[in-house]
């Protein structure tokens, strides 16, 4: 059985029968280990997120990994079978909150299970995007970096309609779809970490008022106030907003905020049918928890009533 061939690490700082055995690279005297998971899902802001959350001088995350878009992707993923000691030499030691980002956690089935066994007591960040404009950039993402498949098809609406697909082309409909599927997914996250551990924000907030965002995220994270709104600027030539570091404006990469065509509104519609019983579970789920419901939600909810 797969399940039983892959290790389930926890830490073996907390165990004084493993720190006896320990090889002298893992201090536990140093803390290696984060304290907060930005958890995606991917084509939602995170980088973003991560890039500001971390101008805060109490904040630092995990040293850039070669090969997968500076984030660590551990929990779920290849690199889980390099153990916990691999896992902590990405960390440093010397700021009060530590996080990790990786967008390809949230929709992996195997990252709760994982991730609650090594760090129980870590905070978690899960961004709120409207599934079809995350669907649509997850697509134009993968025509921008010419994925075969998705130049083959050319459009996120021949991978949608096509039934006789290979496994291939089912692969991309399916990493569109996924994400999206918010509840679906929670539910498996909520198996393992508490709802008080876990902070949702609104992607178009993020996006249009990353200040805000910034701040309450912060004071959540028990965190000093810091002063964004002097390292935080919108830049016009790029259409988004930028970190502001000694007078200088640093934009992310050319791949973020990149220029795609409108969604026409058939496309729209098809994937809001789509998106149409979980857009409603999610609904229910934040207005039972009493959770702050997105605008857009709010939305497509009132559309499909």
């Amino acid at each position: 059985f797969p399940e039983e061939r892959i290790p389930l690490w926890t830490n073996p700082c907390t165990d004084p029968r493993h720190q006896a055995i320990l090889p002298p690279s893992i201090n536990c005297t140093l803390k290696k280990l984060p304290d907060l998971l930005i958890l995606g899902p991917q084509k939602t802001g995170s980088t973003a997120l991560g890039s500001f959350l971390s101008l805060h001088p109490d904040v630092s995350q995990n040293s850039p990994v070669p090969g997968s878009f500076e984030e660590i992707q551990f929990f779920g993923g290849k690199n889980y079978l390099k153990g916990v000691e691999w896992y902590m030499s990405n960390f440093p030691n010397e700021s009060t909150v530590i996080y990790e980002k990786s967008a390809t956690y949230f929709d992996n089935p195997l990252a709760p299970k994982q991730a609650a066994s090594l760090i129980p007591h870590a905070k978690l960040v899960v961004i709120l995007q409207n599934p079809a404009q995350r669907a649509y950039s997850w697509f134009q993402h993968l025509l921008a970096h010419k994925d075969p498949i998705a130049t083959s098809f050319g459009s996120l609406e021949s991978i949608l309609l096509n039934t006789t697909s290979s496994p291939e082309s089912l692969k991309i409909r399916q990493r569109c779809i996924s994400g999206g599927r918010y509840v679906h997914h929670l539910d498996k996250w909520l198996e393992h970490f508490s709802l008080q551990q876990i902070q949702f924000i609104d992607s178009d907030e993020l996006k249009e008022q990353p200040v805000k965002v910034l701040a309450t995220l912060t004071k959540w994270l028990d965190l000093p106030d810091y002063p964004y709104e002097s390292h935080i600027r919108f830049s016009k030539s790029k259409g988004y907003f930028c970190r502001f570091i000694d007078e200088k404006t640093k934009c992310l990469g050319e791949s973020k905020g990149r220029k795609y065509p409108e969604m026409d509104e058939e496309l729209r519609m098809k994937l809001d049918k789509i998106f149409s019983l979980d857009n409603s579970s999610l609904y229910k789920f934040l207005k039972k928890n009493r959770l702050r419901i997105p605008k857009w939600l709010e939305d497509v909810v009132r559309v499909r009533a």
